[in-house]
């Protein structure tokens, strides 16, 4: 299954859109709410076309104002919910971490790699009240979490270097890998091993594992995974358990996608 994006002649494209998706790009956990001087800082647009976008967005239900600041409204979570409504990918794996779930007894998500951002794109709950695991939607940057050091140990040498020379390593933990020559060998690592585990990356008391899921080309289009209790579930105990079943379910996966 290829998504690779094609050549596009540029006087073919909309600037204005492209426009837009930044301003809307803008909002996040620390800027909830902008004026139009700094959206158009984040964006790199002049302070008149940012505020044009911003009532745009308004005008369309996509944000709301109260004449001086702009924030975000839920009409814009439509634009993730088309994505997971017509993507195939979360579809087909679907039935293939609900297999991994009721087998282990555990929450299985599947995420992709999204520039510097794992997103968890299909979640299977574990058969109890309560299960650990990502919301279908969150984003959460790769280097805390397990799928995404499997993504990136897909990738070829160069194409990591560049990453990794181009990313933020915050801290979220006094667990997480924020030095990059560290980060860059877990990754080797994780190469030769074709899978990896954390533990207390982005959240204390919490450990993980995730494979690679490839295509029938061999390319990664994801990561299938799950989060334990770190407590009850030692760095041994996630290999012996739960790397076979996660292994074959990739490996089902991988004629169809």
């Amino acid at each position: 299954m290829d998504d690779t994006p094609f050549e596009i002649d540029r006087k073919d494209l909309i600037e204005g859109l492209g426009k837009g998706l930044r301003v809307i790009e803008a909002f996040d956990d620390d800027h909830p709410r902008l004026t139009p001087s700094e959206a158009a800082v984040r964006t790199g647009l002049s302070r008149t076309a940012a505020r044009r976008f911003l009532l745009s967005l308004v005008h369309f239900g996509y944000a709301g104002s109260d004449r001086k600041r702009y924030w975000l409204m839920p009409r814009v979570l439509r634009l993730g919910q088309s994505y997971l409504g017509a993507a195939r990918l979360p579809r087909l794996v679907q039935p293939f971490i609900q297999r991994v779930s009721m087998e282990t007894g555990e929450t299985v998500n599947f995420s992709v790699l999204d520039a510097h951002e794992v997103v968890y794109v299909a979640r299977s709950s574990a058969p109890r009240f309560v299960s650990i695991g990502y919301q279908v939607g969150v984003r959460v940057p790769a280097h805390v979490v397990t799928p995404g050091i499997a993504m990136l140990s897909t990738w070829s040498e160069d194409a990591l270097e560049r990453w990794i020379a181009e990313h933020e390593f915050a801290s979220f933990t006094a667990h997480t890998v924020i030095d990059p020559q560290r980060f860059r060998d877990n990754v080797q690592v994780a190469r030769a091993m074709d899978h990896w585990t954390t533990e207390q990356q982005l959240d204390l008391g919490l450990s993980g594992i995730a494979v690679p899921v490839k295509d029938r080309k061999g390319e990664c289009v994801g990561a299938m995974g799950m989060t334990v209790n770190l407590q009850s579930h030692s760095a041994a105990k996630l290999v012996e358990t739960y790397l076979p079943p996660l292994r074959e379910a990739a490996r089902a996966l991988r004629p169809i996608l």
